[in-house]
């Protein structure tokens, strides 16, 4: 199997966290969920034409999707098959980095998973062919790289106070609050919270609560044994009880299936037949 990882150049970097490529990749489940991040994801399928996203609901119904799809700003896990993960190159963005490549409010995006095409039209489609005519990883980063400069290149608004409010919830998602920030910007609550849902997808609450529930699976990262009314006071919940209550939310199960569960990739779980 081959795992790879590349961190673009400038002006990129300030938008992408890492572009990442699998070869080879094979699970012994059939699907498995992926939690939100609080991040969007460009995911290019170089075996198959197609991705596929299971319903939550009812695990057996699938929608397809073409081989370049879009994950936008979820705050609920997606059920995913594995087979569809053998062979994938795809784009992290960072947290609101997505917005000047969308051609979109990123809000519009919500809980939402989109063909590729839908935004870029026939330029999605030369992406992957050109990426499946490339003879190496590297090759394919520089690909990668080079159409994401180019959408770059269009142009886009970003507003500063968006970018504070990111530094300052990433931070500290459990110690900030967003008065605190509204109080520093010069934005009416109101005002802020559209155009911070315009550029992440999220609210500023929905965006801090992911951002926490994050910080405790890194707290809970690599141990089969855990206190948990530490990991909750430590991640700034008001109790055990607001802790398991939404890492329900996010992920579907609670935190003791979740540590039993926990693979390499922490935000991957595999899904029970």
């Amino acid at each position: 199997m081959i795992s790879l990882r590349h961190i673009p150049r400038r002006p990129l970097s300030q938008f992408v966290d890492c572009l990442w490529l699998y070869e080879g990749y094979t699970q012994p489940h059939a699907k498995e969920r992926v939690l939100p991040t609080g991040q969007m994801q460009i995911v290019i399928n170089l075996l198959e034409d197609k991705s596929c996203i299971y319903d939550r609901e009812d695990p057996e119904r699938c929608q397809t999707f073409s081989g370049s799809l879009l994950a936008g700003a979820h705050s609920e896990y997606l059920v995913i098959s594995t087979a569809l993960q053998a062979s994938v190159i795809g784009v992290n963005f960072k947290p609101g980095g997505a917005f000047p490549f969308l051609r979109m409010p990123a809000g519009e995006l919500r809980d939402t998973t989109v063909s590729l095409d839908t935004l870029w039209g026939a330029g999605a489609t030369d992406l992957r062919d050109q990426l499946l005519e490339a003879a190496t990883p590297h090759a394919r980063f520089e690909i990668l790289e080079r159409v994401l400069l180019a959408e770059l290149a269009r142009g886009f608004d970003r507003h500063q106070a968006v970018r504070f409010a990111l530094d300052e919830f990433i931070a500290a998602p459990h110690m900030t609050t967003i008065s605190g920030v509204t109080d520093q910007i010069g934005l009416s609550p109101q005002r802020f919270i559209q155009v911070f849902r315009d550029e992440t997808g999220f609210t500023p609450k929905v965006f801090c609560r992911i951002r926490r529930f994050q910080q405790a699976l890194g707290r809970m990262e690599g141990h089969k044994r855990v206190e948990w009314a530490g990991v909750a006071l430590d991640c700034g919940y008001f109790d055990q009880a607001h802790f398991i209550h939404d890492f329900r939310a996010f992920s579907g199960i609670n935190p003791s299936s979740y540590l039993l569960q926990q693979t390499a990739h922490r935000n991957h779980v595999p899904l029970k037949d």
